[in-house]
């Protein structure tokens, strides 16, 4: 076999087993915690803050990430992060306040070292001809890991109404030990040297910081902070409103509802692989965000505005609600998701391919401060207004990306027009 994909199969399949437990731990956090919390009155953590104290950390460290990875070399980085994942998901064997905190707190340091180091091992095991599909195999086999942890949250849950004890340990239990295989598997990544010396932090920064001033970076801002948001909602938002409404009668809607996020992105995925060739970037993100506004529309009309707080007796307009839409609104969140990353991924590896460096360290910055954002406000702000929201940030990030798309065309389409003329002249003059 081709060492690259070789390479590529163990690097997806330790990021499978480690997000397995961490994306699983992030779609039931809110739920379990408030749980834990009825069980111990001396519990007062809380999972909306856990979770921004994450991305919080992630968007700092992102910046100094990169001095890690040099020292240590992506495959001594991303083994070192990933420890910090078994960590988070252990510290919930043994709940206290702060260590949920700090716990948090340190794998948000891990998680930037994590990828960081993620993404310079994947640009060496790969070359121009091969990064798309390369990309491609890692990103299916990442986000499999929603459908394996909320199945497993799915069968736990099923005729639960209370998540006890013995559940949760069992569940925190299960999840160490696969994040732990995670680990073990990313020790044995093949060494992949790179030709190239590695760029100094402090200079990336700095073009970073010159590159978000430019007119584009500025529109695209709008889009990063979007899948930012809407990642917090989709991630770990959506599923425990979901789980808190009582009306719908059962806390295994938690797991399939992460289920139906992860088979939506494991479809948005492969669907925008394929039509990429024969859709243009706006067009994709466009149907991206139609699929989002019709995912804001349903839970709007479905799920009650209290339920992202805690569990509720209310109803929405809808009364019964629907499982079988609140489980079509999961997959259309995923589905959506996939459209908006691929894309903005695209974009950025095409119209910045010279700074490419600079450029996703904006995006992974913004990104990540928007869903610690989401996080926060999710802790005072009811679902009709963070649906509002969503809708009007999803409406001008689809706007701003249109924008820079078709800003990039036409001067794509001067160059080659002035091109075309300089040409003539001289075939004029010979």
């Amino acid at each position: 076999m081709d060492k690259s994909v070789l390479s590529v199969g163990v690097l997806g399949l330790g990021f499978m087993l480690l997000f397995t437990a961490f994306q699983t731990m992030g779609n039931i956090e809110k739920v379990v915690i408030d749980s834990i919390a009825r069980d111990d009155t001396t519990f007062s953590g809380d999972g909306y803050v856990s979770l921004a104290i994450i991305y919080a950390t992630f968007a700092i460290c992102n910046w100094l990430a990169p001095s890690v990875v040099a020292l240590l070399g992506p495959r001594g980085a991303m083994r070192l992060g990933s420890l910090t994942y078994c960590i988070f998901t252990a510290s919930f064997l043994w709940p206290q306040t702060w260590l949920l905190y700090a716990g948090s707190a340190l794998l948000g340091i891990g998680a930037a070292v994590t990828w960081n180091g993620q993404g310079v091992y994947l640009s060496r095991c790969s070359n121009s001809s091969t990064i798309s599909r390369n990309s491609a195999i890692f990103w299916a086999m990442l986000q499999a890991s929603m459908l394996l942890g909320n199945a497993f949250v799915w069968r736990e849950f099923s005729g639960k109404t209370e998540i006890n004890v013995d559940t949760r340990t069992l569940l925190f239990s299960v999840l160490v030990v696969v994040a732990l295989l995670g680990v073990f598997v990313l020790f044995g990544l093949p060494e992949h040297k790179s030709a190239h010396k590695p760029g100094r932090p402090l200079a990336e920064i700095h073009s970073a910081m010159k590159l978000l001033v430019t007119p584009k970076m500025g529109l695209l801002s709008i889009t990063f902070l979007y899948s930012g948001m809407e990642l917090s909602f989709f991630s770990g938002v959506y599923s425990p409103t979901v789980g808190f409404t009582n009306a719908l009668g059962a806390k295994h809607l938690v797991g399939l509802s992460g289920v139906c996020i992860g088979l939506g992105e494991v479809v948005g995925g492969i669907a925008c692989g394929l039509a990429g060739t024969k859709l243009r970037r706006d067009a994709i993100l466009f149907g991206g965000y139609i699929f989002h506004a019709i995912a804001f529309a349903t839970i709007l009309i479905n799920l009650p505005d209290a339920a992202v707080f805690g569990e509720t007796d209310a109803t929405s307009l809808l009364n019964p609600p629907s499982a079988a839409l609140a489980l079509v609104a999961a997959f259309l969140l995923g589905l959506g998701d996939a459209c908006f990353n691929t894309q903005i991924v695209a974009l950025l590896g095409g119209v910045f391919a010279s700074q490419s460096a600079a450029a996703f360290a904006l995006f992974r910055f913004m990104q990540s401060l928007a869903a610690a954002s989401g996080f926060a406000y999710s802790t005072v702000l009811g679902l009709r207004f963070q649906l509002a929201l969503l809708a009007t940030m999803g409406a001008l990030g689809t706007l701003a990306f249109w924008r820079v798309e078709w800003r990039t065309r036409a001067e794509a389409e001067t160059i080659c027009t002035e091109t075309e003329k300089k040409s003539l002249r001289e075939n004029e003059i010979e």
